[in-house]
């Protein structure tokens, strides 16, 4: 097939370079010429484990190219799919859709044959419908075309292993021509395809990450109870996760989610609910439980040196949003770095993959760039582990305690072995376990429980 990729973002460069792996001639196409030009010489611009190679390989095989014009791009393609950021509106939560709207025109404007309109980002119930209401305004009379959704379920991290093995294809339209030149494109994987009409289509993705989000917010509400009573939140999560029903995926407490899908998505299906008349109160809780994470974590530091930390160097492991990603969009532990700098420490940081990313918004003041693992802990007082990265759930705490000028971390991410971690001779912070950083001793009612139980 040939097929027009609009952007070249995570979703549309990953797509783009899977559907040419897959045999099809595509063409990415972006605003950017100095992205494009970047992409040709095989520098991505974003980081994705084996993006590069598919993008060379297929470049190379003359299947996957690349164009500023949208015209050239989508000139001899069967199905054009629109891949183009939908960002936050800060004010309102909802999602900004005028790239939708402006390529949309575009389209309409350019169309010179039957063609199949795809929308792969995600957007709002009813978006598919505008979008066929301004390519037909601005379409030559009697052009055809059909528009469909199909949503992306990518994690960035692992973006090519999703797309060449997902659990599920959702395909949206009200033509059933539009329908069966879609599935042709996947039917070749060995996963459940769905059929199903445009607003189901797209609202199958916003209830998806939004019932994730939900998973996440709930192990770290769980978490919370789990300090306060003196038990251990990943062992419940683990006994929880046992249950098919339940699952094991998505329940492990932390500082909180970001990142540049869950955060925008959960606020558009609350945006969503409100413009149909209706207080989605579930998801409302999910937003605030998430806010206050970050701050149940600073408490702990806080706690521990006080609030003014003048004086006090942290080392912090981990800027970008998850593992696997240079990606720092909503990232929480930009955040706490944010938050722990305007406490007045300075800092030491370090990621294997964000680090000019975060420079990029972070700035120099009271912050100290570092090479690796070890050079950011030299000298620090505590160290604070901000994202899952694999590399940070293995360190040599014989080394940790001998860069370290304090014997403390605090894990924001449960990445440690707390027996271990405690035996090493560390004050331990974790996230929903008791820990000799005295995590539950100032809730009330756990000392005269204890006591209860040792009068026994």
């Amino acid at each position: 097939m040939k097929i027009c990729v609009i952007g070249t973002g995570y979703v549309g460069l990953v797509g783009a370079a899977i559907f040419a792996d897959w045999g099809n001639e595509v063409v990415g196409v972006d605003i950017d010429p100095k992205k494009l030009k970047m992409i040709e010489s095989g520098e991505m611009p974003i980081y994705e484990p084996g993006l590069s190679e598919v993008v060379l390989a297929n470049m190379k095989a003359g299947r996957l190219s690349f164009t500023t014009s949208l015209p050239r791009g989508m000139k001899d393609a069967e199905i054009i799919f629109i891949c183009v950021g939908t960002p936050q509106n800060e004010i309102t939560g909802a999602a900004d859709l005028s790239a939708v709207w402006a390529v949309a025109r575009e389209i309409g404007e350019n169309l010179d044959g039957y063609k199949v309109i795809v929308t792969k980002s995600t957007v709002p119930v009813g978006t598919n419908e505008r979008v066929k209401k301004i390519i037909r305004k601005y379409a030559s009379k009697g052009k055809r075309f059909d528009v469909a959704s199909n949503p992306e379920f990518l994690r960035e991290g692992s973006s090519v292993e999703d797309m060449r093995e997902t659990d599920r294809v959702v395909i949206g339209s009200d033509s059933k021509k539009a329908l069966k030149i879609v599935r042709s494109l996947y039917e070749h994987l060995n996963t459940t395809i769905v059929e199903t009409d445009l607003r189901s289509s797209e609202m199958i993705k916003y209830a998806s990450n939004s019932f994730l989000a939900t998973k996440i917010s709930f192990i770290n509400e769980m978490a919370q109870i789990c300090e306060r009573a003196g038990a251990d939140v990943s062992e419940v999560s683990y006994g929880m996760g046992l249950d098919k029903r339940i699952g094991k995926y998505f329940l492990n407490a932390g500082i909180g989610y970001g990142g540049s899908c869950f955060p925008k998505d959960v606020a558009a299906l609350y945006k969503t609910s409100t413009d149909q008349a209706y207080d989605f109160k579930l998801l409302r809780a999910v937003m605030e439980v998430n806010d206050r994470q970050k701050d149940y974590f600073m408490e702990k530091i806080s706690g521990h040196f006080g609030k003014n930390l003048t004086g006090k160097t942290l080392a912090c492991l981990g800027l970008a949003f998850k593992n696997n990603t240079d990606d720092i969009r909503e990232s929480v532990s930009i955040e706490v770095v944010r938050t722990l700098r305007g406490n007045g420490a300075r800092l030491k940081v370090f990621d294997p993959e964000a680090m000019e990313n975060a420079q990029k918004v972070l700035g120099d003041e009271m912050i100290e760039y570092s090479e690796d693992i070890y050079e950011t802990l030299k000298g620090a007082d505590a160290l604070c582990l901000l994202t899952e990265w694999k590399q940070f759930s293995q360190l040599d705490l014989d080394r940790v305690k001998k860069a370290l000028n304090g014997k403390v971390i605090f894990d924001g991410r449960n990445l440690l072995d707390k027996e271990q971690v405690q035996k090493a001779g560390f004050t331990y912070y974790a996230i929903g376990k008791r820990t000799n950083g005295g995590d539950y001793k100032h809730f009330t009612g756990v000392s005269a429980i204890l006591e209860d139980v040792s009068d026994e």
